[in-house]
């Protein structure tokens, strides 16, 4: 009698869900996310040394950039908060522009549920922070609880998330792109200082002409660098804040690849590269093959680094220098801001992406990306409530009153941490006992539309 075959262990099916560009992408800002850590602690433990006068006096040292009358100056802290963020803020729109014309964002019902995600954690931390702050100076604060930072929420995952995370992070990813563009969207409208007009017609005109050259077909990035500058200069002179020249620069460049007519198209100055040698049709030849990578992937390959290892961990070190002395931590322990700013994000954010994936889903506009759960859901719902580097970035534009600064700032690191922490658990609870790779499965769950939505026969 013939024996039947033993089964073998359960299939697991990895979806490939995450393009070579996204895990790059991903893959940086999680080890940018270790330096960002670094400078944040060095700022810490610099403003509460024996040399903490040294660190107020450094960063408010002024830097003049200029030629003949035409001088700019700020103190360093400016230059990396007005300036070198402008790169961090350009990527951010890079990355937005590509996944909508090749990426995540092109998909309607993979972009549902983060995006009314994101839409939820852009509301109710808002709402959070004003029941604590309903009135006054500190009512302003509301939108320092409104952004997920992407370095810190990738950098845990990549460190203590669940086996198989690759789409857990892509729904986090997608997510905080969304809330990235609510983000710039409200520093736009409601932290901007005295609008010049004048200058805010320049930066007009100077938008045209990135959609002139894009409509042009220019691909080289020599005429959108020279553009960006001087919209970044116009947008700092109009009174709104200049780091959105980055952004309006990110979303204007080219992001859509050739056709593939025009990338066989180059093989023919190869051919001629190889029958007769020289300086002329070498550099020909590498004109013709860069054009063939969107202007976009070219400066987000040139920038991303940059910026994830250098500009961000920088931005930490000149922000996060917070006095945490006795009678700073006695007053943030009943300041309205603090414990507005530290609930908003813990609370806010893992209530308020968790009930705006629940709409997306019951509805059926939506699903989860394949093998993610509900269970994991929520565990990066509390995850998003790490808001560092925008959320320091707001407090510097909501408040002129140094001690409300400092009281949010001590809410963005008590918030930050705790959303860290209790994601970490819940996601290595939740990861072992619900594994995120569903066994022999390569559909995506979703849940059926709710009764109280379907029509009464």
């Amino acid at each position: 009698m013939t024996q039947a075959p033993r089964p073998g262990p359960a299939l697991r099916v990895s979806v490939p869900t995450l393009s070579p560009s996204s895990r790059l992408y991903m893959g940086t800002e999680a080890g940018g996310s270790a330096l960002l850590l670094v400078g944040t602690l060095v700022a810490l433990a610099w403003a509460n040394s024996p040399w903490a006068a040294g660190y107020e006096t450094f960063w408010s040292t002024t830097a003049s950039l200029g030629v003949g009358d035409a001088v700019l100056s700020m103190d360093l802290r400016h230059w990396v908060n007005d300036g070198a963020m402008a790169l961090f803020f350009l990527v951010v729109g890079l990355e937005i522009t590509r996944e909508v014309a090749t990426g995540e964002l092109r998909d309607r019902r993979t972009v549902a549920a983060p995006a009314l995600g994101a839409l939820g954690g852009l509301a109710v931390p808002a709402l959070v922070y004003l029941a604590f702050n309903p009135s006054g100076e500190a009512a302003s604060g509301w939108g320092i609880v409104m952004s997920t930072d992407t370095a810190f929420v990738l950098g845990v995952l990549a460190l203590f998330g669940p086996r198989c995370p690759d789409r857990l992070r892509l729904f986090l990813l997608t997510l905080a792109i969304v809330d990235d563009i609510g983000a710039i969207t409200v520093m736009a409208l409601f932290y901007s200082d005295e609008i010049v007009l004048p200058a805010l017609a320049v930066a007009g005109v100077l938008v045209l002409v990135l959609l002139l050259l894009r409509w042009a077909g220019v691909w080289t990035l020599t005429p959108y660098v020279l553009t960006g500058v001087a919209l970044w200069l116009a947008v700092h002179e109009s009174g709104v804040h200049a780091t959105l020249a980055g952004v309006l620069v990110g979303l204007l460049l080219p992001a859509r690849p050739p056709s593939r007519k025009e990338v066989e198209r180059t093989a023919a100055f190869g051919r001629a590269l190889r029958e007769d040698p020289d300086a002329a049709k070498a550099r020909t030849t590498k004109l013709a093959v860069a054009s063939t990578v969107p202007a976009n992937a070219r400066l987000q390959e040139s920038l991303h680094r940059w910026t994830a290892y250098l500009v961000v961990p920088v931005f930490g070190l000149a922000n996060a220098g917070v006095v945490l002395d006795g009678e700073t931590l006695r007053a943030a322990a009943t300041s309205p801001v603090t414990l507005g700013v530290a609930v908003a994000l813990v609370v806010g954010n893992a209530v308020g992406i968790t009930l705006g994936a629940l709409v997306a889903l019951r509805t059926g506009w939506g699903v989860l990306p394949g093998g993610v759960r509900w269970s994991h859901l929520m565990a990066g719902a509390t995850l998003a409530g790490i808001g560092f580097t925008i959320s320091l970035f707001i407090t510097d534009l909501a408040f002129d009153d140094e001690l409300l600064r400092e009281q949010a700032k001590i809410g963005i690191l008590l918030g930050s941490l705790t959303a860290a922490v209790l994601g970490t658990v819940l996601l290595r609870t939740l990861g072992e006992r619900f594994p995120l790779c569903s066994p022999a499965s390569e559909e995506p769950p979703s849940l059926p539309p709710r009764p109280w939505l379907a029509p009464r026969l």
